[in-house]
């Protein structure tokens, strides 16, 4: 019975150059048995096979579900996924995305009905002390499980105890035919080889390797890059070839004699993009064994041992860094590469607009793209920029038809193409007409426009947003959602985490250097900053705070964290939790991100020594306590970071942007005392109204500044950056007066000596006051 099902599914994707979906529902070695008939009944070899599993010692290719990422780019036949045990939904959408046309998605699950109910190690990962697995719901089950039970393409068997007791629920055909003949890819009317079009400068090999009319033109695209002063954008669903068009752009560059540079959240996201350069390296250069790449990484014409960098006899280079670090470096390049750039932040990307010619590639949907950052923001600092922007969209898909049901599938189940209601519905939204209200997991799976616009400003508000997040939002006891629904549309969201009230055993514990999952704030506060106390207080962590993008700063944000406050703070809960003691967030620190928690009552008490790789920023943790308890917290937290920011911005924090610094520094509440010297102060006094000079006593000008900072002052912008520059974080003068603009580093010099001027009015003490006028009446 199950090879007759499979070899029906099969024929009909073939033959529609589709996907479809086997389900094999019951006992799970059942289930792994009735998986091999499907494969042999079908005909696959086992290389084409990829199984995903907890489980070893199968004959095909095998992944673990926690690292599932090594699917991402692959081409398989038939991708087994192993639901059994530990199904993580990331998985899922990678084993989907690997599977070609006319290919087979054998989905491993327990019996239907009974898979909402099942606990597993993914389960287990959602279950944040102080809550347990028992806490842990099935909505994101009960939501997939209905849309395998409903959605075209999808076969379900249910197994019995033999194969005598198989029954087949649904068969999973939909009768398409096949359009334009097509079988694979690239058949039909697109059969054809492409040829490279007049006054192309790309090899012809280039051309030819192209497999749809769209990935032709984008390589087209790719050509201006040649020329400073250009940029790209390309924006593609998922699998239609822009990673590989770029790859072949960068490896004609490269051949051309080009250095070009490319980036992405993480290596694994280029993959492609290298894999389809050495292709062209090594067709155009004779060399069968990978082009120009030196996979011993020891010299040569050659790249690093994992294929990081790939060189040509011409001198060109194509190499991958980290965002940060290519964004620092983007100058030197002929040419840079950016992909899944909608996965990154908008001040990241601007950093790239340094580069002589650059290419942003992003997937408008799917769980790579994430946000709307890239095209809302960043769209227009570009369109302002030096550059002459292009745009180049793909829609035909590479490796299945366009109406493939499978594809459609995994959008719904997974919502990779949530979105936020559409421009005009929100339009007239107003901040005092919107209504606050809870998106209560079950009321969340009862409705999908609901879920659909609630998860959409979630992606929307983050660089990268999951299948796991999904199943975050739907079952983890830790976490609660609210929203402002204007007119029936979601216009504003906030993911929430309840945090510490953590029992004195688990607090030693995580003081000794245990990791305890989902107390992010409490982790930092006791085993990075030892502060064993820290777990007691119960907080609540905004993890995601999102306004839609067409009512930006309108005040929802503001309104809606006022809303979560009164909720959450003072009273007894509606869900019969204990009020919080304080709220805190966590988040890649920008100068307006600082400005709107501040606004919002939040006051730092931590700023990360390490930037994150992706965003390029500094993690900042800011608290705004409720009750004497999380007064506390915060008092005494407050103060640590004054301390250590004074001694750390001329050490770890030395490179930090200073306008981040003057945020973080203003949004300390510990008050920084002010005990000069009296020869400290005549030091001060000379350099600002006299003859003195700032190396005479650094640590008294750093006390000051500290000082003024934290409480705020009324010089200019230019004048706390030099404060921050010069006297917190000790960089040359020579380095200071460039940075900041100013004709000579004398003139560099006499600006800090003003700047001191109304410190030393502000916290001088009456011997400070009348060496003062000793100068002025001088």
């Amino acid at each position: 019975m199950i090879g007759g099902v499979a070899r029906e599914l099969r024929a009909e994707a073939e033959r529609t150059n589709e996907r479809r979906v086997l389900v094999l529902a019951g006992d799970r070695d059942r289930a792994i048995d009735a998986a091999y008939d499907a494969v042999e009944s079908v005909g696959l070899a086992d290389e084409a096979v990829s199984l995903v599993s907890t489980r070893d010692g199968f004959r095909f290719e095998e992944h673990r579900p926690r690292s599932a990422d090594e699917l991402l780019g692959r081409t398989r036949e038939a991708v087994v996924l192993d639901c059994h045990e530990r199904f993580v939904p990331n998985a899922l959408g990678r084993a989907v995305g690997a599977v070609d046309g006319g290919g087979l998605l054998i989905l491993l699950t327990p019996p239907l009905d009974d898979w909402p109910a099942v606990r597993d190690r993914f389960d287990d990962s959602l279950a944040v002390p102080p809550y347990d697995i028992g806490d842990v719901t099935g909505r994101f089950r009960e939501r997939l499980v209905g849309t395998l039970r409903t959605h075209p393409g999808v076969a379900v068997v249910a197994l019995g105890d033999d194969p005598e007791g198989d029954a087949v629920v649904r068969d999973g055909l939909t009768g398409a035919q096949p359009v334009g003949g097509a079988n694979r890819a690239g058949a039909g009317d697109d059969a054809e080889p492409r040829r490279a079009p007049p006054g192309a400068t790309f090899p012809a090999s280039a051309y030819t390797a192209c497999l749809t009319a769209d990935q032709s033109r984008a390589l087209r695209a790719f050509e201006a890059l040649s020329e400073p002063g250009s940029a790209l954008v390309v924006e593609s669903d998922r699998g239609r070839g822009k990673s590989s068009a770029a790859g072949l752009a960068a490896g004609a560059l490269a051949l051309g004699g080009d250095e070009v540079l490319v980036t992405a959240p993480a290596f694994r996201n280029a993959a492609e993009v290298f894999a389809r350069a050495r292709e062209l390296i090594a067709e155009e250069t004779g060399d069968g064994e990978g082009g120009a790449v030196d996979r011993s990484g020891e010299g040569g014409r050659g790249g690093d041992a994992d294929g990081r960098e790939l060189r040509t006899p011409a001198g060109g280079r194509v190499r991958f860094l980290p965002p940060a670090a290519a964004a620092a470096v983007a100058g030197e390049a002929d040419a840079v590469m950016v992909d899944e750039a909608a996965a990154l932040p908008v001040q990241l990307l601007e950093g790239f607009l340094g580069a002589p010619a650059v290419a942003f590639c992003t997937t408008v949907h799917g769980y790579e793209g994430a946000g709307r950052g890239f095209a809302v923001r960043f769209r227009e600092r570009l369109l302002d920029s030096r550059f002459a922007v292009r745009d180049v969209r793909l829609d035909e898909p590479i490796r299945y038809a366009r109406n493939d049901p499978v594809e459609a599938w995994a959008s719904r189940a997974l919502l990779l193409d949530a979105r936020p209601a559409v421009d005009d519905a929100v339009a007239d939204a107003s901040v005092g007409d919107a209504t606050y209200r809870a998106l209560d997991p079950a009321a969340l799976l009862a409705d999908e426009t609901l879920l659909g616009e609630a998860f959409g400003l979630l992606v929307a508000a983050h660089y990268r947003t999951e299948p796991n997040d999904l199943a975050r939002l739907l079952d983890a006891p830790n976490l609660v959602a609210r929203a402002l629904v204007a007119d029936g549309r979601v216009v504003a969201v906030a993911l929430l985490a309840r945090e510490g009230g953590l029992d004195a055993g688990t607090r030693r514990r995580m003081y000794e250097g245990e990791r305890v999952r989902g107390n992010m704030v409490p982790d930092v506060l006791t085993s990075q900053l030892r502060d064993e106390d820290a777990a007691a207080p119960r907080g609540l962590r905004t993890v995601r705070i999102a306004t839609h993008h067409a009512l930006r700063d309108a005040g929802f944000g503001s309104r809606l964290l006022d809303e979560v406050h009164a909720e959450f703070g003072g009273e007894p809960t509606g869900d019969g939790a204990e009020p919080v003691d304080y709220f805190s967030v966590g988040y890649g620190a920008t100068p307006r991100l600082l400005r709107f928690w501040k606004r919002a009552g939040y006051r730092i008490v931590h700023l990360s020594t390490s930037r994150n790789e992706a965003s390029g920023e500094h993690s900042a943790i800011m608290l705004c306590p409720e009750t004497a308890a999380g007064r506390d917290l915060l008092a005494r937290h407050a103060v640590a970071f004054r301390d250590r920011e004074r001694d750390g911005l001329s050490d770890a924090h030395r490179d930090v942007d200073p306008d981040v610094i003057r945020g973080a520094l203003g949004a300390c509440s510990a008050p920084v005392p002010v005990d000069l010297t009296e020869t400290e102060w005549r030091s001060v006094v000379g350099a600002s109204v006299g003859p003195g000079m700032y190396d005479s006593a650094p640590g008294a000008f750093r006390d000051l500044a500290l000082a003024a900072l934290v409480e705020g002052t009324d010089l200019d912008d230019r004048a706390e950056r030099l404060l921050v520059r010069k006297v917190l974080q000790g960089r040359p003068w020579e380095a200071v007066a460039d940075d900041l603009g100013f004709v000579s580093t004398s003139a560099c010099m006499r600006a800090l000596g003003d700047a001191y001027t109304p410190l030393v009015e502000r916290y001088g003490t009456d011997f400070a006051r009348e060496e003062r006028e000793r100068f002025i009446n001088d």
